[in-house]
């Protein structure tokens, strides 16, 4: 299987944003989302990776709870959203945004890809993302999703 760490920085339903500082080693509000707007799903990161931005990779983690800031999980990576993100200044770089379940989830057990996923989930999620990034000034071109194992391997790539 396909598992990795996810840590969780805001939570599904949250509409505030939280950024792990490693520097203080806690969790940090770093925004309010407009009203109405929250996290479709738990989001975080995978730890010892690096993305194009400096930060470690970002990770969805679709399941039927919602966790807290600082829950690790196992998850089992099911696919990715490859994006082009433009900074505020035009410069552009890739921000994808993986795909996971927790291993513990018993209504996703039995997904394994992308591919299993009612299309509006990932409508909504490539929507969410647009719309997040366009309230920062940004531009968010989610350009293609990919399965778990190509997934998988820019991970393991991109490993700190």
């Amino acid at each position: 299987m396909n598992n990795i760490t996810a840590i969780i920085e805001s939570p599904k339903g949250s509409g505030q944003k939280y950024d792990y500082d490693p520097e203080m080693k806690l969790f940090r509000l770093v925004k309010i989302l407009p009203a109405g707007m929250v996290f479709p799903f738990d989001f975080g990161f995978i730890p010892q990776t690096l993305g194009e931005d400096g930060d470690p990779l970002d990770i969805i983690v679709i399941s039927e709870f919602r966790s807290f800031p600082g829950c690790v999980m196992e998850c089992r990576i099911i696919g990715a959203i490859k994006a082009l993100q433009t900074e505020r200044n035009g410069k552009k770089m890739r921000n994808d945004r993986f795909l996971g379940v927790p291993v513990v989830s018993e209504l996703f057990r039995d997904i394994t890809g992308v591919n299993q996923l009612p299309e509006r989930v990932m409508e909504q999620l490539r929507s969410f993302f647009k719309n997040y990034n366009e309230q920062a000034g940004k531009e968010f071109d989610p350009f293609e999703t990919i399965g778990s194992e190509e997934s998988f391997r820019l991970i393991t790539e991109q490993k700190g």
